[in-house]
Order: C-alpha cells, then sequence, then structure tokens
C-alpha cells in the first residue's frame, strides 16, 4: 500500500529563525493519527537563519540522524563533541541513557537548510554516543547511496542502532531506479528535489513524500532532474 503524503498538506511553523514542515507530530503540532510510522518518529525539514539555532536541549532513546542540504549546522553535547557539518556529511547521535546538545548555525548571513530524522533504537538504555560521516557526493548520481545503516562498516556510513537504512539519489531526467527490499518491511520516500514518478503513475512532486507497506519492490521513474531519500525501516 502506498499513501502520498503531499508538500502542501505538512504543518508549517514559523518562528522568525526557524521555517519548520514537521511530517509527522512534533513539538507545538499533534496529530493522534500522525505520530510515526514504524520505528520513524521524526522527520523534520527546516531552514534554520544565520547565527540562530536550537540550543542546550536534552533528548533520551533516540537515534537522530541530520542531513544537512545547503549550509552548515554546529553541534555540540555533553559528552565533548563539537563538530560542523555541511552537505555531504551526517550527523549521528544516539541519546541512549540521556545526553545534552545544541544545534547553531554558524554563520551569521547564511541560513542552513537541512533534513532531522528521528529512528526510535532497537532497544533502551544504549551509551549516549555521536558521530559524523561523509559520503562521496559524486556517487549519488543515479544510484541509491547508503548513507546510514545498522548494516555499516566503520568510515563507510553512519551506524544506526536500528534494522534502517537510509539511501540518498540525485537522478538525471529521465533516469529510473529500482529497490527492493524484504516482504513485511516498509519504506518512507521523500523527494527532496525535481520529481519522480512511481510504476502505478503516481507522480511525487518536491518535498512530496510516500508512505509504503507490502509492497517489497519500487520503481522510480525522474520526470525531472531529482533528488529524494529512501529509508528502508523494519
Amino acid at each position: 500500500m502506498i499513501t502520498i503524503h503531499r508538500a502542501e498538506d505538512r504543518h508549517h511553523a514559523d518562528k522568525g529563525w526557524l521555517k519548520s514542515h514537521p511530517s509527522f507530530s512534533f513539538g507545538e503540532y499533534y496529530d493522534t493519527d500522525n505520530t510515526h510510522f514504524g520505528a520513524l518518529r521524526v522527520f523534520n525539514d527546516d531552514i534554520v537563519a544565520g547565527g540562530h539555532g536550537f540550543g542546550a536541549h536534552p533528548h533520551r532513546e533516540m537515534e537522530i540522524v541530520t542531513i544537512v542540504l545547503r549550509g552548515e549546522i554546529k553541534h555540540e553535547d555533553s559528552t565533548g563533541h563539537t563538530a560542523v557539518t555541511g552537505f555531504g556529511g551526517i550527523q549521528r547521535m544516539s541519546a541512549g541513557t540521556g545526553i545534552i546538545h545544541s544545534e547553531i548555525n554558524p554563520h551569521p548571513d547564511q541560513p542552513v537548510e537541512l533534513l532531522q530524522v528521528w529512528i526510535t533504537p532497537e532497544r533502551a538504555g544504549l551509551e549516549p554516543s555521536y558521530e559524523t560521516s561523509r559520503y562521496p557526493v559524486a556517487e549519488l548520481r543515479n544510484q541509491l547511496l547508503p548513507i546510514v545503516s545498522n548494516h555499516s562498516k566503520e568510515g563507510e556510513v553512519a551506524h544506526i542502532h536500528q534494522d534502517a537504512t537510509f539511501y540518498l539519489s540525485e537522478l538525471d531526467a529521465g533516469a529510473e531506479l529500482g529497490f527492493q527490499q524484504k516482504e513485511g518491511r516498509r519504506i518512507y520516500l521523500f523527494i527532496i528535489e525535481g520529481s519522480v514518478k512511481l510504476a502505478d503513475g503516481t507522480v511525487l512532486a518536491r518535498r512530496d513524500a510516500a508512505r509504503i507497506t507490502e509492497l517489497s519492490e519500487l520503481k522510480l521513474h525522474a520526470e525531472q532532474e531529482a533528488q529524494l531519500l529512501l529509508i528502508d525501516l523494519p
């Protein structure tokens, strides 16, 4: 089954310094029918103004992945980690038993555009941890490149404590992709830029999403040049 969620139907929060489009209940936005998709708990599409960000705040029992699309974000946390990440980089934080962190746009005159994704961990009580990784941007072209996975080898992609894999891709107009997974799993597909047509003829445009179940094979056709994120979920 494929359920389409159009970009214009997402909740929109505008705090001046932050423009956010959460795809699931988050913060002041709560919808009892839209709290998660399997292990996927949060999918926020954010633009943070220069010099602003999220001050020190706590998290527990959550895997938090930040994918920077444009600009840079600076991370600091209570375990002593500090890092600045831009396009081509991934931040993964396991909040585990408890961590305090901040995320600030370090550039006063340049916004940062990012996706922040929260996944419930495979088990509670993990030791808090943080890592940054980089993926080869050139290898995004016309293929699904894994950027986060619990099957990753050290140094290749960010490691997440859940049976999930994030794939990023940049497609030429007219390019086609196929994806297969084991039966009984879920797919979350998010179109970052451009437009993509599914096998049933449905066209997903910029910032549209599809929540897919009971379908182990997916075929995608780029109607125009496109960038997308696909998450394989338990």
